[in-house]
């Protein structure tokens, strides 16, 4: 449906000319996201305050546009894509970080912060802020917020909902409200806070978010760990939380992604491994170089066939740097992917590897498996050329299948990326009717009119 022309003009005057477009070569810039799909909006704006996010949305509903809330644009599931059309909102000048409490570990910042700066800032004063998506260097606290980001620390310090403590937000009907608070306890009404998070842009646009910070810890040791196969990887991982180690990290890299990795960046990673990972422990200098002995020697008897500890903050750096190249030099390998980011318990890890061979054995397809193994969240990829349609229906089935495992084994479908609109059809593999039900009666009283974000999340589409 063609948008109309008023709306543009009031929306042109309520932000001014420099903070909006409507020209195409400008839609395009914020038209798509990290899974390559192109959905062109209709306008884009940068508002510069909460008050103008409300005045924003009051006349959405008045022309009833729909309105997409968009961070950095690095989402792996379409979160921040148009697919109805509409204005996209951008966050990226409200980029400021508004208070570091260091005497109460709380910090208050605007949704278009981008995380890895957040993090250097409190770093500078002694603090600590875990979570860390691969994407920290270009992903903002509101695209966090939105998809409840984890990251390799999770496995210790938990993921984006963990740390969020109060939130300004406008609703779809323009309404600015305040949830949560500024303390460690607060349990007066619903957690409104805890429902908006991770909601993916559906339920409100986050102005304002309330954090929380840990003190910095004193030290870090970091270890990479060889293998000679995924499986006895996988049974290392779990053995080693059972033996009540807890690492702040456990990555696991498969052998393809080893050696993509060390290709692109030619940091000495074992090449002939069959599986490696990388793992950190942190905390007090006099206390973290027993646990890294008791780890590199529990790692020996689990079968590790070498142990590698960083000498330097900058060895540790540059192996950080090659995890996080697997994903842009999968392209390698074939011109598109299929990414999932499946996650079950830690202790049936082994058994989703299991079946991660035997789908490459069945297929024939190139497969490629990294992430967090500590918390049991594996990124899977399928490479492929998708104009092959037998390739294409091929590597469905196996997406398909490897779900159907995941929740078998008492997993989830999405453990960081959400479900936007790659996942959608998979949704009620997970999710019941009553549950289903209960989501949307949420979604329409938030946003009665269907506006904000519309098309993601649900198979279907909301009347």
């Amino acid at each position: 449906m063609a948008i109309n022309p008023d709306f543009l003009e009031h929306l042109e005057r309520m932000v001014g000319r420099p903070y909006f477009s409507a020209h195409r070569e400008d839609l395009v810039c914020y038209g798509y996201d990290a899974t390559a799909a192109l959905y062109v909006p209709d306008a884009v704006v940068f508002p510069a305050s909460a008050l103008e996010v409300s005045q924003i949305m009051k006349l959405a509903a008045d022309f009833r546009t729909p309105v997409i809330p968009r961070g950095g644009g690095s989402g792996m599931t379409g979160g921040a894509l148009a697919v109805k059309g509409g204005v996209v909102v951008v966050f990226n000048r409200m980029n400021r970080v508004l208070e570091i409490d260091e005497e109460n570990l709380i910090a208050r910042v605007q949704p278009g912060v981008v995380t890895a700066e957040f993090q250097n800032q409190v770093k500078r004063r002694g603090l600590f802020y875990p979570p860390d998506p691969s994407s920290a260097s270009i992903s903002t606290i509101g695209g966090n917020l939105a998809e409840c980001a984890g990251g390799p620390k999770a496995v210790k310090y938990g993921v984006t909902r963990d740390y969020v403590l109060g939130l300004e937000a406008v609703l779809p009907t323009g309404e600015i409200v305040k949830t949560g608070v500024c303390t460690a306890k607060g349990v007066v009404g619903y957690d409104l806070t805890r429902l908006i998070v991770g909601s993916e842009g559906t339920l409100a646009l986050v102005t304002e978010a309330t954090l929380k910070l840990l003190p910095l810890p004193e030290s870090v040791i970091t270890m990479t760990v060889a293998f000679g196969s995924m499986n006895s990887a996988a049974h290392a991982v779990s053995q080693i939380i059972r033996s009540h180690v807890v690492p702040r990290t456990i990555e696991f890299m498969d052998n393809a992604s080893i050696r993509l990795a060390e290709d692109y960046l030619h940091v000495g990673l074992p090449v002939s491994a069959g599986a490696l990972l990388i793992m950190e422990v942190d905390g007090r200098r006099q206390e973290i170089g027993g646990l890294a002995h008791t780890l590199e020697d529990l790692s020996r008897h689990l079968g590790a066939v070498s142990v590698t500890v960083a000498e330097t903050e900058e060895q540790a750096q540059r192996l950080w740097q090659a995890r996080k190249a697997i994903s842009p030099a999968l392209f390698k390998l074939a011109p598109h992917k299929i990414n999932e980011d499946i996650v079950v318990p830690r202790s049936r890890v082994p058994d989703l590897v299991a079946k991660i061979d035997d789908l490459r054995r069945e297929t024939g397809l190139t497969m490629v498996a990294f992430g967090h193994a500590g918390d049991g969240n594996i990124h899977f990829n399928i490479m492929l050329d998708k104009s092959d349609q037998t390739e294409l229906e091929k590597a469905n089935r196996a997406v398909d299948a490897l779900f159907d495992t995941t929740l078998a084994l008492g997993g989830t479908i999405s453990g960081e990326h959400g479900v936007g609109i790659t996942k959608a059809p998979y949704f009620r593999k997970e999710v019941s009717d009553e549950a289903m039900s209960l989501m949307l009666r949420i979604k329409q009283a938030f946003d009665p009119l269907g506006l904000l974000n519309p098309g993601k999340i649900f198979p279907e589409p909301i009347d």
